[in-house]
C-alpha cells in the first residue's frame, strides 16, 4: 500500500487560523441586536411567544384528514371507526389549534400594548366556534368538488379531484382560513393562504366571500384579493386576477376598510389570463369573460366579453 506523504495532512494545523472566524461573529450579532432595538424593527422579543408557522400547517393537514376523512390517513375507516376516528383527530385539532389561536391574540395584545383581554379563554372559545363551523365547511367542499367534476371533463373521479386538484387544494385551506377570518383571529388565516399559494400558485386572501360550487381549473398564478365577492357556480382559468386598482403609497391605512376589489356575481366563467380590477367593478350573473381581457368597469349580466380576434402573421414556408 502506498503511503500518503506527511504534509499532505497540513489541514489539521489549521484549527487555530480557522477559529479565527469564529471570533469575529459576534460583531456581526451586536450588529443584529442593536437594529432589533430601533423603533421601526419588526422583531419579536417579549413574554410571549409567536404563532409557529409549522404548526399551523400542521393544523391544516390535521383539519383535512378531519374534512376528507380517509384520504390523507394511513388507517382503513370503515363505519365501525369512522366516529372514534373522527372524534380522536377533532379533538387533537381542538388543542393545537387553540394554543395557536391564543398565541396569536396575546401576540396582537402585546403588539398593541392592550392590557389582558382573557386570550385563553377567548382562543379556546374561538376554535369551538370554528369546530363547529367545520360540518358546513365540509358540506360547501362538497359542492366545489361536485363542480369540478362536472367543470372538467378530465376529471375522472371525486378521489383524484381530493388528491391532486391544486383548485381544491387552495379552496380548503382558503375555506378554514375563511372561517377563522371571519372569527377575527390574527395572523393564522393569512399564514394558511400563504401556505396554499407556496403549494399551488393561487393567492386567495382569507377575507375574500366565495359562494359555493367554486372551481378553479389548473389554477396557477390566480389571484382573489381581500375584498373579492364571489357568487355561487363561478369557474376561474389560470392567471384570473381579481385585484385593486392602482393604490397610493400610503394605501395601507386609507384604504383598509374600504372595498377596493371586483364582485363575481353566479354562474359566471372568467378564461384565463384576465384581470379585472376595482371595488365598484361588478360583473354580472351569467356573463363569460374571455382569456386575455383587462376590465375596470362593469358588466351587465348575461354578457359576453371577447377579444376581436388578432391579425397573425405567418412567416416561413407557405407552400
Amino acid at each position: 500500500m502506498e503511503e500518503i506523504p506527511t504534509g499532505s495532512f497540513k489541514c489539521i494545523d489549521e484549527e487555530e487560523q480557522i477559529s479565527l472566524f469564529y471570533d469575529k461573529i459576534p460583531k456581526t450579532v451586536k450588529r443584529l441586536v442593536k437594529a432589533w432595538g430601533k423603533k421601526e424593527s419588526y422583531e419579536h422579543a417579549g413574554p410571549v411567544p409567536l404563532p409557529s408557522h409549522e404548526a399551523v400547517v400542521q393544523i391544516i393537514h390535521q383539519a383535512r384528514r378531519v374534512l376528507f376523512p380517509g384520504y390523507f390517513t394511513e388507517a382503513t375507516i370503515n363505519a365501525n371507526s369512522i366516529e372514534y376516528m373522527t372524534g380522536q383527530e377533532i379533538t387533537e385539532l381542538y388543542t393545537n389549534l387553540s394554543k395557536q389561536i391564543i398565541l396569536a391574540i396575546q401576540h396582537e395584545c402585546f403588539r398593541a400594548k392592550e392590557s389582558c383581554t382573557h386570550c385563553r379563554v377567548r382562543g379556546h372559545e374561538i376554535c369551538l366556534q370554528f369546530i363547529e363551523e367545520l360540518p358546513h365547511i365540509e358540506e360547501v367542499l362538497f359542492t366545489d368538488i361536485k363542480a369540478a367534476l362536472e367543470g372538467d371533463p378530465a376529471a375522472k373521479s371525486p378521489d383524484e379531484i381530493i388528491f391532486s386538484y391544486p383548485g381544491l387544494l387552495a379552496i380548503t385551506i382558503y375555506r378554514m382560513a375563511n372561517a377563522l377570518h371571519r372569527l377575527s383571529v390574527p395572523i393564522l388565516p393569512r399564514i394558511m393562504t400563504e401556505y396554499a399559494h407556496s403549494l399551488t400558485g393561487i393567492d386567495i386572501h382569507p377575507g375574500a366571500t366565495i359562494g359555493e360550487n367554486f372551481f378553479i381549473d389548473h389554477g396557477t398564478g390566480i389571484v382573489i384579493g381581500e375584498t373579492t365577492e364571489i357568487g355561487n357556480d363561478v369557474r376561474l382559468y389560470q392567471g384570473v386576477t381579481l385585484g385593486a386598482l392602482s393604490l397610493p403609497r400610503d394605501a395601507g391605512e386609507l384604504y383598509r376598510n374600504q372595498k377596493r376589489h371586483p364582485t363575481i356575481e353566479d354562474e359566471v366563467i372568467i378564461y384565463a389570463n384576465t384581470t379585472i380590477l376595482g371595488g365598484q367593478t361588478t360583473i354580472g350573473a351569467h356573463s363569460i369573460i374571455g382569456g386575455n381581457i383587462w376590465l375596470t368597469e362593469s358588466v351587465p349580466p348575461n354578457t359576453k366579453v371577447l377579444l376581436k380576434r388578432p391579425d397573425l402573421n405567418y412567416v416561413g414556408n407557405q407552400s
